[in-house]
């Protein structure tokens, strides 16, 4: 057996660098806690490759004094304990006294600090964990870190390491939770020289909501805020109608500290119960404030992870003030005064009343002032032709001298011609006026009705026979065609199915009797997503994916942002083609062709989800990806079904071919005759 010995000190630091320090997102997690541990008001954060090759963090804290530089790149040296009683109750962010250690163990650091009352600064360089001497030099208030080339010295973990996308993404995700947690801290982030996120640091919560996670998702929240015991509640949560496909927008705090807890978020959807739809999760930014002695934040190496003495009164101060809120903000409002404006109000009557004063027609005053309305004309245009015939005591060259001197202006019949005209196809006249006002009798012809004379028809017969040669030829090749007999058409002889489809209710189940005198109950929706499933899998070709006409903006939790940059040729094999559109969106061109529109933000959420979950395993990953592809695609309990698709379902099931949805719930339930008379007390 192998000699006992101690661990070369680098090595140690390459052991502890792996727990603290797993990618550029845990170095700025890291040192923007050590930020706001100083003090520090305004911080700065500049990345580039994903932080691989750059990261800088600059604050506006209290600062290092220079002969401190050295020793807090010392393992377990920290400003923050000082006796084993405050580990019961800590106040800060950071406590342990590893991350710079750990940083500088995989990288090149630069630092440079200055306190609040010297006038010059300090900057140490360290290569690897070994530093070199504390230099003076120019340099503002507070403290800034430069870390070059990460994990340089450790190859083996730079082929763990992600797209420059992925990491950037994660850095981004990090940036955006501390920002939430802290709104009275402004912060700034910069990518590859690029701002992607800057809050305003006002000290309101929605204000950097708004910032971090977007106007959408700022616009669709409650205000919550309350407290059980030692236990106060406060932040926002999503309303019911605004769900997600995912848990990607829940983002709680502790003392301002970002946690997942499983309490939490369970206290959080049990008061959405009965409110949220099935398969919708709410989003939120919750912050939980108590003292310190009552949790325990000492218990995971990256502080995510918390402890409560009671579990219960955490519960409940959650879960009363959620859905406290949630009542207030489904109560109607209180209806509004009546606002005074310049537009008239009226009712219906009254402006009927109006209406009807301002169409009344003007015509001559009469005596005593009062207005006589004219005579109403009815106007009509004749029928073609119209000829004008001289009226008695007129000549009879007057007839044409209408049209020649007018012959824009059409002539006026007195009387409504409908009235007049007889039922016959003969002419008629009827009196009237020319625009100068000159009576005139016109004689209107009607025109021939649809009937049609033998001499007619005899016309029509000899325009036919007058047509060019070539045509009368293709009429008589057709003809001699359509003469020929039909081919009888070969009908295949099937025999009747072994069952019988009796319909379909609720609209999700589908009830049928086969020769065994069984009755069936089968759910369309796993039945169908059972089939969708074994064709998706048998088909190793790429999905049939559409094209959008508009391209969609899907807005992303950080970790769903960085599974989906790191995995686009594998979403485009099913049918997404996405493209990174910056600050957690991403841009869809395409979506699979059986994915409705409408359903292509929800699905991209899940398949993110799978892909965060199956991340080690690419085989179960990929029928993850199929069950979320044929669940979305699959006919939906509840809608309409035509009966040649529900007989379709039922040969299937019937034939034996599916049993189980591909998430194992059985497609059918089977009821023997013996069952439903033992039901009814006749067996």
């Amino acid at each position: 057996m192998p000699n006992i010995q101690c661990l070369p000190s680098h090595v140690a630091d390459l052991i502890a660098a792996g727990e603290v320090v797993e990618r550029p997102a845990s170095v700025v997690k890291e040192l923007l806690e050590n930020a706001i541990d100083a003090g520090a008001t305004a911080i700065v954060v500049e990345m580039e490759r994903g932080g691989l090759t750059y990261l800088r963090i600059t604050d506006n804290g209290c600062g290092i004094a220079p002969q401190e530089l050295p020793t807090a790149f010392l393992r377990h040296a920290t400003s923050k304990l000082r006796t084993a009683q405050d580990l019961a109750a800590i106040g800060t962010l950071g406590f342990r006294g590893e991350a710079l250690a750990a940083i500088s163990a995989v990288s090149h650091v630069d630092i440079f600090s200055r306190q609040r009352e010297s006038d010059v600064g300090a900057m140490l360089h360290l290569d690897g964990g070994v530093a070199g001497e504390v230099t003076e030099t120019g340099c503002p208030e507070g403290t800034t870190i430069c870390i070059r080339d990460l994990f340089y010295n450790t190859p083996a973990r730079m082929k763990f390491m992600k797209k420059d996308s992925a990491e950037g993404a994660a850095v981004h995700g990090i940036v955006q939770h501390v920002a939430l947690s802290h709104p009275q801290i402004s912060f700034k982030l910069l990518r590859d020289g690029s701002e992607v996120l800057y809050t305003p640091g006002d000290g309101k919560l929605l204000s950097a909501v708004y910032a971090a996670m977007g106007r959408e998702f700022a616009l669709g929240l409650v205000d919550i805020k309350g407290c059980g015991g030692d236990v106060a509640v406060e932040g926002y949560v999503s309303r019911p109608l605004n769900g997600h496909g995912t848990r990607g927008k829940q983002v709680m705090f502790v003392n301002g500290r970002f946690v997942k807890s499983q309490l939490l978020t369970a206290a959080l959807e049990e008061a959405y119960r009965n409110r949220l739809m099935k398969g919708k999760f709410p989003g939120c930014v919750l912050h939980v404030t108590l003292p310190p002695e009552l949790v325990d934040v000492n218990v995971h190496p990256a502080k995510t992870v918390v402890k409560f003495v009671s579990d219960k009164p955490v519960f409940d101060a959650v879960y009363y003030t959620v859905r406290s809120a949630l009542d207030a903000a489904e109560k109607p409002a209180a209806p509004e005064p009546p606002k005074e404006n310049f537009y008239r109000t009226m009712t219906v009557q009254q402006y009927r009343e109006t209406a009807a004063e301002e169409k009344k027609p003007v015509g001559s005053y009469g005596r005593g002032g009062t207005v006589q309305p004219s005579p109403a004309r009815s106007f009509s245009t004749p029928p073609s032709p119209v000829r004008p015939v001289p009226a008695q005591g007129m000549s009879g060259a007057y007839a044409a001298s209408p049209a020649a001197e007018k012959p824009a202006q059409r002539p006026v019949l007195s009387g409504e011609i409908h009235d007049v005209a007889p039922q016959t196809g003969e002419a008629f006249t009827v009196p009237g006026h020319t625009p100068d006002g000159r009576q005139v009798t016109y004689e209107i012809t009607p025109p021939a009705r649809e009937e049609q004379t033998a001499p007619a028809q005899e016309t029509a017969a000899e325009k036919v026979t007058s047509v060019p040669e070539p045509v009368r030829q293709e009429s008589a090749a057709e003809q001699t065609a359509m003469d020929l007999p039909e081919p009888e058409q070969q009908v295949l002889q099937s025999g009747p199915a072994p069952w019988r489809m009796v319909g379909e209710v609720l609209k999700t189940y589908i009830i049928c009797e086969d020769e065994q005198e069984n009755v069936w109950l089968i759910d369309k929706h796993a039945a169908h997503e059972r089939i969708r499933f074994d064709a998706l899998k048998a088909d190793p070709q790429p999905l049939m994916a559409q094209s959008l006409l508009e391209p969609l903006a899907v807005s992303l939790a950080a970790e769903e942002y960085s599974a989906v940059l790191e995995h686009e040729d594998t979403l485009r094999h099913f049918g997404f083609d996405c493209e990174d559109f910056g600050d957690g969106t991403v841009l869809v061109r395409e979506i699979p062709a059986d994915i409705r529109s409408g359903d292509a933000a929800a699905t991209l959420e899940e398949l993110a989800k799978k892909l965060l979950e199956q991340r080690a395993d690419p085989a179960g990953a990929r029928d993850e990806l199929l069950h979320t592809m044929a669940c979305k695609s699959a006919i939906k309990a509840g809608m309409n079904t035509s009966p040649a698709e529900l007989a379709a379902l039922v040969e299937k099931v019937q034939a034996g071919e599916i049993a189980y949805c591909p998430h194992g719930r059985p497609v059918a339930v089977k009821l023997s005759k013996y069952e439903i008379e033992k039901m009814f007390k006749r067996a």
